[in-house]
């Protein structure tokens, strides 16, 4: 456990070439007059790469409006974002929905599949947005879930799979494209307990890479023991960081993922 000091956390320093994802100052508020309500209120984080980051704390608490602002859905109203030495907070949008597009993998609690499209093509659609044929999308896609155990599964229409393999496509969507940085938002929320661990354990598979952060932010105390770091908010500010570089450097298991090729 750290100590903290005037209701910020002492972070542990990570060593600089080490460093994927650097928050500074961040701020951000919804609301004007009597409806203000501030959620951030200038926190300070640094995600290593390789490892699983988790953002944890009681509802309300500014969890995923940081994930948000992370993942340049939201504008911060102070402070900086920096993703693997770029600073996405100062970015213009269109410059930053490519940077989103091309650096960045999501993965939603309620899975967000689109009931129409099978498996592969659900998990095609970054490729299909960045300009890849849909032929050629759509295979990656197939070589991607049969990585995530789902390769008798391509074909079928989200209606047909379980809550886990719809997670498993989810997933499969998110690193298609080959993201530096994949955010996850309560990826177990609504999984039963050993699927909810399979699905975390796939997680930290993909997040064991020199070029790759995982960042999840998650109530699931089931699941805290996968987290690298554990930062722990409440009102709007993180108050407590748990460092376990020991247990993540006694990983033996190394994700296929890494071989993906087109």
């Amino acid at each position: 456990m750290l100590q903290t000091k005037a209701g910020a956390a002492t972070v542990p320093a990570i060593p600089p070439e080490e460093v994927a994802v650097r928050i500074r100052g961040v701020t951000k508020h919804f609301g004007t007059g009597d409806q203000r309500v501030v959620a951030l209120r200038g926190v300070d984080w640094e995600i290593a790469k390789g490892q699983i980051s988790l953002i944890v704390g009681p509802s309300g608490c500014g969890k995923t409006t940081l994930l948000s602002v992370v993942a340049g859905i939201l504008d911060a109203d102070d402070g900086d974002v920096e993703i693997f030495g770029s600073h996405v907070s100062k970015m213009r949008d269109r410059e930053r929905t490519k940077f989103r597009a091309r650096s960045i993998g999501f993965v939603f609690q309620q899975y967000n599949l689109l009931p129409a499209l099978t498996a592969a093509e659900n998990a095609s659609i970054p490729l299909v947005i960045a300009g890849l044929p849909k032929e050629k999308a759509v295979a990656r896609a197939r070589e991607v879930l049969g990585l995530l155990g789902m390769e008798k599964k391509t074909e079928n229409l989200p209606s047909q799979l379980s809550g886990g393999q719809q997670q498993r496509v989810a997933i499969a969507r998110a690193l298609v494209h080959e993201p530096s940085l994949l955010v996850c938002d309560e990826p177990t929320a609504a999984l039963d307990h050993e699927t909810g661990l399979n699905v975390m354990e796939l997680l930290r598979q993909v997040a064991v890479r020199p070029d790759r952060a995982v960042v999840i932010v998650t109530h699931d105390n089931r699941v805290f023991h996968f987290g690298d770091r554990i930062a722990h908010m409440d009102d709007g500010r993180i108050v407590e960081v748990e460092d376990k570089p020991n247990e993540a450097a006694d990983r033996s298991a190394r994700s296929p993922l890494g071989t993906i090729h087109s």
